[in-house]
């Protein structure tokens, strides 16, 4: 069973960058496909972007395309977002996920969650 900690979250001017990490322990990583989604307050969590294993196939929701890189380091156990151009309306806690099968943007196809990292953009 994996376990996973976000890094990185803080406060930024909107323009700014910020990246986030995703670290695991307690299971194989590279056996995981990886999310990241965001919950912005009295909000679904919603999906932002995902990896597959190798890392070969990203996938982004179309608010972020182009903003935000999704990676990993198997070796590491550890993902990344790279969130560039921020705007306001990208706060959020932000968190990681984890699923033994394929990677999609369902929350519910996730079986492992980080406890979330703050996102906060200043206008």
């Amino acid at each position: 069973q994996v376990q996973l900690a976000e890094f990185g979250g803080g406060l930024v001017q909107a323009g700014g960058s910020l990246r986030l990490s995703c670290a695991a322990s307690g299971g194989t990583f590279s056996y995981y496909g990886m999310g990241w989604f965001r919950q912005a307050p009295g909000k679904e969590r919603d999906f932002v972007a995902l990896i597959t294993w190798s890392g070969g196939n990203t996938y982004y929701a179309d608010s972020v395309k182009g903003r935000f890189t999704i990676s990993r380091d198997n070796a590491k156990n550890t993902v990344y977002l790279q969130m560039n151009s921020l705007k306001p309306e990208d706060t959020a806690v932000y968190y990681c996920a984890a699923t033994a099968s394929m990677p999609g943007p369902s929350r519910y196809e996730y079986n492992y969650w980080g406890q979330g990292t703050q996102v906060t953009v200043a206008s």
